[in-house]
């Protein structure tokens, strides 16, 4: 299946991913990951290899995590995938702003580089 390639389907594609991480379904994010994709962010200190890796790493990190809330901001659409920018929303007021990097290969990710910081309390969000 061709990968998406318009903005709109893009942004499609980024907010059923943004759903299924907001509401920790492990098997949808998996879905949505080829079998040797690449993974990083500020846990994963080498990044993590396959989707095998992936879910175990989602496994052991989903139930230490409060409620959250992932948001769509921007999204700009570039050869094979798209960056993204996002905010997730934790129970009890904390704020994350991220930014994600994304290769695809068909409808699946095939390397996603993830970057967060902080959003100080009482800063806007918009």
């Amino acid at each position: 299946m061709a990968e998406p390639t318009t903005h709109a389907e893009l942004s499609a594609f980024n907010d059923g991913w943004l759903d299924a991480w907001t509401r920790k379904d492990i098997a949808a994010i998996a879905a949505m990951y080829t079998e040797d994709c690449a993974f990083m962010d500020s846990a994963t200190a080498q990044g993590l290899s396959g989707r095998a890796a992936l879910v175990g790493y989602l496994e052991r990190l989903f139930p230490l995590m409060p409620d959250w809330r992932y948001r769509s901001d921007e999204l700009w659409a570039i050869p094979g995938g798209f960056c993204a920018r996002w905010y997730c929303d934790f129970a009890g007021g904390r704020s994350l702003r991220g930014f994600d990097f994304v290769q695809m290969r068909g409808r699946e990710i095939a390397r996603n580089e993830v970057y967060t910081h902080e959003i100080r309390s009482g800063a806007p969000l918009s």
